[in-house]
């Protein structure tokens, strides 16, 4: 990562862009700005795998790292950093699509940026402080083999209270009832789709799952890393029901237990929903189920003419306990 000469510092990222076709800076051959040597982006990248670009301004480019699960927000895990092609100084407020058929091809979205300062900058360690309005603290970045890099972050973690994903947790379960609670406006309502109970934990941009009784498993087909871009770099876990909706197989997400560093299990049910449904979670391959709060009759009248096993009452008040059956959560035949 020696410096080259000016002349000659991009013409890799040239040499891989097309400027009649992609939307990037692509500046002509000349002497580079002289810039302050102290600004850094990170951008979040939904190419053919989300991962998160780290640039930091160095003799008028931005050398690069691709992070493949973002930046750590604690000392105790270390992320895989790949070194990449400089880029140019526009770079660093760039945001747009790059055509799929381009080098990169995929949505570009800037997710921090802000200044730093060096502390140490060789061939084979970046020691940098870093000043964000979503990220700030030392970090060092290490070379470990070829482009191959480490990232570390020095400092305490930058949310001392986050607590990070459960290995496992197995799903609240429903008792089952004939009748629906007559004190209807303390519950809402929801589709029984008659599926098959899936938690995803979503993080660094991909997502895990596991079953009803909290077992590891393969997750819908090709949902585990769309699922996880769709998030983003927020931590979270979602309980849903993989089933079959109008001829195709969809993860119908109805709670979020853990989000951004913290658990909801002590949250009130109605409170989850809300948070999930801010999420805006919808795609080809998973939906964020419907609630309805109030009127269970007209939930279940509708869920009898779609062929559907029942309705889910859940009271509004209700937190969320792991591996129990409880009656804050009924299950009602139609």
């Amino acid at each position: 990562m020696s410096p080259k000469k000016n002349d000659d510092r991009l013409t890799e990222y040239r040499g891989r862009r097309d400027a009649g076709r992609t939307p990037e800076p692509v500046p002509g051959e000349g002497p580079l700005p002289r810039g302050d040597d102290d600004t850094f982006v990170v951008q979040e990248h939904h190419a053919s795998s989300l991962h998160w670009d780290l640039r930091f301004e160095r003799d008028g480019v931005l050398v690069s790292w691709a992070v493949p699960k973002g930046l750590p927000w604690s000392p105790e895990t270390n992320h895989l950093a790949v070194h990449t092609e400089d880029h140019p100084l526009e770079y660093a407020t760039f945001e747009g699509e790059i055509p799929k058929d381009e080098y990169g091809g995929g949505k570009v979205i800037i997710w921090d940026r802000g200044t730093y300062e060096t502390e140490k900058w060789d061939d084979r360690e970046v020691k940098v402080v870093v000043h964000g309005s979503r990220v700030s603290g030392r970090y060092v970045l290490f070379r470990t083999r070829g482009d191959d890099w480490m990232i570390h972050r020095m400092d305490p973690p930058a949310d001392p209270d986050a607590e990070p994903l459960p290995e496992s947790l197995p799903p609240m379960r429903p008792v089952r009832r004939s009748r629906l609670p007559r004190d209807r406006d303390g519950w809402a309502f929801e589709f029984a789709w008659g599926g098959r109970r899936l938690l995803a934990y979503v993080e660094g941009g991909r997502a895990r799952f596991t079953d009803g009784t909290g077992r590891a498993v393969d997750g819908p087909a090709r949902a585990g890393t769309r699922l996880g871009a769709e998030l983003g770099a927020r931590p979270a876990v979602l309980d849903g029901e993989l089933a079959v909706v109008e001829g195709r197989e969809t993860y119908l997400i109805c709670d979020v237990p853990h989000l951004d560093g913290r658990p909801l299990l002590d949250v009130p049910y109605r409170q989850r929903r809300e948070r999930l449904d801010a999420l805006g979670l919808s795609g080809a391959l998973w939906q964020t189920a419907p609630w309805f709060p109030g009127d269970g009759g007209a939930v279940r009248d509708a869920a009898a003419a779609q062929g559907l096993p029942g309705v889910l009452a859940k009271r509004l008040d209700s937190p969320y306990r792991p591996g129990e059956e409880s009656d804050a959560w009924r299950f009602v035949p139609v």
